[in-house]
């Protein structure tokens, strides 16, 4: 669908700021390089959009579509081909005049730049490299960038981008290839991973060149990202695991997200969902994606094909620890840390403390409280000393009741796909410039 109308710049961002709520690979995180001194920005300590960097600032990134135009027609997209939705495109020259302008009022710390597919692959990856090149090199933009590289196109553009990024994604979509089939079938599996290989080689090919030469310009310096979309599909919890799994050992990935499926579309071929989203879901993945990056668990020790789901009133690791009853309870004082870290309630921090404290001397259970220890988790799985903190049986029916018992912990499923707006709340952002909102083409 072409544009036939006319809009000014403040139309466009309304637009395409709102078709970009649903992309959650929007991460900021992992990258620590300094600018010139010569440019405006920098990407110290950078964070998520819309969230806390490791240093305790927030961080927004400028979080929009270059286009809502698209020749696919997945059918869970809101930007999908056969929809009659209101569609826009930004220039190159309007993607860099908001970001400056943005940033320089203090709204943003970088940029978030995704896309639907304008005319092809390349023709999109072209635009978006402009964009980028117009960015740094024209207006000396030396800020946070994570930008979207497009399956199907032309590797030097994805190259040539990726040399201006600091952080690329390309969204796998659905878990499995069938999947993919079924709702998306402009797009394959294979065209979709060929260039996340493309990226993982040369972010390999670039470590090695910058130790030879210091000052060789680096290419997505914070590696690359995906993103799936969680039950639109039959797929089970153990499937996605492996998927995701599989994507950090075989393509170095910083990060999978997953998307709870939210009904934007009416399709016959799309689950119903009187429930809502399921977000409940993507929390526990979340959770037990975490358990892969930095628990040393595999997908194969949290489920199997006997037990494909996690139980979502249950964290997975607590969940785990019930299945392996035969492990537990686990001596603090004695136990290694990886084997603390399997413990519900024992993080990498709190192990860490637990490690280097009892060369002090011997821990007891106000020790643990003070090293971090979750201990109304942990008390059913660990001793001090021999001795539990209270006379408790190691029983799955028992633990799991107690565990039951604080629902607090069960985020509520209220959460919104509504994301923060730069425009709708005057007293957050202030008013903004009239000459941003009247530019336009």
């Amino acid at each position: 669908m072409e544009i036939t109308q006319k809009m000014d710049l403040f139309q466009k961002l309304n637009i395409l700021t709102d078709a970009a709520k649903y992309d959650v690979a929007c991460t900021s995180s992992g990258v620590d390089r300094k600018g010139s001194g010569a440019g405006m920005g920098n990407c110290i300590a950078a964070g998520i959009c819309h969230s806390f960097s490791a240093d305790g600032r927030c961080i927004s990134l400028l979080k929009i579509l270059f286009t809502n135009e698209c020749v696919f027609d997945c059918k869970y997209c809101i930007n999908r081909s056969s929809n009659d939705v209101p569609r826009a495109s930004f220039t190159p020259d309007e993607v860099c005049y908001l970001t400056m302008e943005f940033y320089r009022r203090n709204y943003i710390e970088g940029l978030f730049l995704s896309s639907g597919i304008l005319k092809n692959p390349s023709y999109t990856m072209e635009l978006l490299y402009q964009t980028l090149y117009k960015l740094r090199n024209e207006c000396h933009f030396e800020g946070y960038i994570h930008v979207k590289a497009i399956p199907g196109a032309a590797q030097e553009l994805i190259e040539k981008t990726g040399f201006l990024a600091d952080r690329m994604s390309v969204n796998l979509e659905l878990p499995t290839s069938e999947s993919l089939k079924k709702l998306a079938p402009h797009k394959s599996r294979k065209r979709i991973l060929t260039p996340m290989r493309q990226v993982q080689l040369s972010r390999r090919e670039n470590k090695n060149e910058l130790m030879v030469y210091k000052n060789a310009p680096q290419f997505v310096p914070a590696g690359q990202s995906t993103q799936m979309i969680i039950g639109a599909t039959p797929e089970n919890d153990y499937q996605i695991l492996s998927v995701a799994e599989a994507l950090y050992q075989k393509f170095e990935l910083k990060r999978v997200f997953y998307s709870a499926f939210v009904q934007v579309n009416q399709d016959a071929m799309l689950p119903s969902l009187p429930g809502g989203p399921p977000l409940l879901r993507e929390h526990r993945l979340y959770q037990a994606d975490w358990l892969l990056r930095f628990y040393g668990f595999g997908a194969k020790e949290l489920l199997s094909e006997q037990h494909p789901n996690f139980n979502v009133f249950l964290d997975p690791k607590c969940d785990w620890a019930l299945a392996h009853l035969e492990q537990f309870p686990v001596e603090v004082n004695q136990a290694d840390y990886y084997t603390l870290l399997r413990v519900p309630g024992i993080g990498p921090k709190s192990a860490q403390r637990i490690v280097k404290a009892r060369k002090l001397g011997t821990l007891d259970y106000p020790d643990l409280k003070k090293a971090g220890v979750v201990l109304k988790r942990a008390i059913y799985f660990i001793t001090c000393s021999g001795k539990q903190m209270y006379p408790l049986k190691i029983e799955e029916d028992f633990i799991l009741r107690n565990l039951m018992q604080n629902q607090s912990r069960i985020p509520a499923e209220t959460v919104t796909y509504r994301q923060l707006s730069l425009f709708d709340d005057d007293q957050v952002f202030g008013k903004v410039p009239p000459e941003l909102l009247q530019a336009g083409m």
